[in-house]
């Protein structure tokens, strides 16, 4: 049976041998992303991200919990840091959520950044397709929580959870990285520690002084450790999507997402064929000679090496 069709069936095995050929950038990963795209766009994505240490990973567990009781078919995928060893995640994810560790009833993934800026690995959208094609009906994504680079996670997701803590200043960190902007809930989470409260009314007033277009974002407090908030966090993520898919806005923001997602697989592509193609790497060393000898400038150089590639 073709590997596409064991993924269509669901099978966690022939899933995972997928995730490892996109990861891979194997021309097998493009044929089973083919075979699968007309069964992509039922799951519902949600996308995590803040600061390191602010609790993502235990809320990601708390969240699939919840999901998991209303008989949703969830898959978890956990962008990690890239090992400087073998080139691989460092699995912190996988080690912090203990709910999930047993069974098998999640799919579970650590993916490696790979030096992706961004926070998400760059074959992670594509992982995402080939878990929605599997019949998983929510797919949480939480990234590396790397501050200003976290836009991606808002063009890969139809909803983005910004999680914050009341320690260390993460309310002042996201408003300088730009988490904010991104946002379209925040979660102050480790309320325990106090100081909560305060960060909300922080933030409320950031809003009002200098971000007004997000001052109606939804802001909870949780204690994810407890499972406390986590509840009404869902129900703030349930009323938020429904209103959305009401007013037309959610099909809009897919739309755009998929719009940027297909320019960068075409400038991805243009990028790993263009040395490839018509001896560019000589007319490249050619160029070189004639701005070294200054006969023209090195946009101009590239202007024509593109245009003889391009021919």
């Amino acid at each position: 049976m073709p590997l596409s069709e064991d993924i269509l069936n669901g099978d966690f095995l022939s899933i995972s041998r997928a995730i490892t050929q996109v990861e891979n950038g194997s021309a097998e990963a493009r044929e089973v992303l083919d075979a699968v795209s007309s069964r992509v766009g039922g799951a519902l994505r949600i996308g995590l991200t803040g600061p390191p240490g602010v609790g993502k990973s235990t809320t990601v567990d708390e969240l699939a919990a919840v999901y998991l009781a209303r008989g949703e078919k969830v898959a978890i995928i956990a962008v990690d840091p890239t090992s400087p060893f073998t080139g691989g995640a460092l699995l912190g994810d996988r080690i912090r959520m203990s709910k999930m560790a047993e069974g098998n009833r999640i799919f579970m993934r650590s993916m490696a950044t790979r030096g992706s800026s961004g926070g998400l690995a760059r074959a992670t959208q594509d992982a995402v397709d080939l878990l929605d094609a599997s019949g998983r009906t929510v797919i949480l994504i939480e990234t590396v929580g790397v501050g200003q680079s976290e836009i991606e996670i808002s063009r890969a997701a139809d909803c983005v959870l910004v999680m914050l803590s009341p320690e260390s200043g993460d309310g002042i960190q996201a408003m300088k990285s730009g988490l904010l902007e991104i946002a379209d809930l925040i979660a102050i989470n480790k309320a325990d520690r106090g100081g909560a409260e305060r960060m909300e009314q922080d933030l409320k007033t950031a809003f009002e002084l200098g971000l007004r277009s997000r001052r109606d974002i939804p802001i909870l407090i949780t204690e994810a450790i407890r499972s406390k908030g986590i509840p009404e966090l869902v129900a703030a993520i349930d009323a938020l999507l429904l209103s959305r898919r009401a007013s037309g806005a959610f099909q809009e923001r897919r739309r755009n997402n998929m719009e940027n997602r297909i320019k960068q697989i075409a400038e991805f592509l243009i990028h790993k064929n263009l040395w490839a193609s018509n001896g560019a790497g000589g007319k490249v060393a050619a160029a070189a000679d004639q701005v070294l000898a200054r006969r023209q400038s090195p946009y101009q150089g590239a202007q024509e090496l593109v245009r003889e590639v391009l021919r």
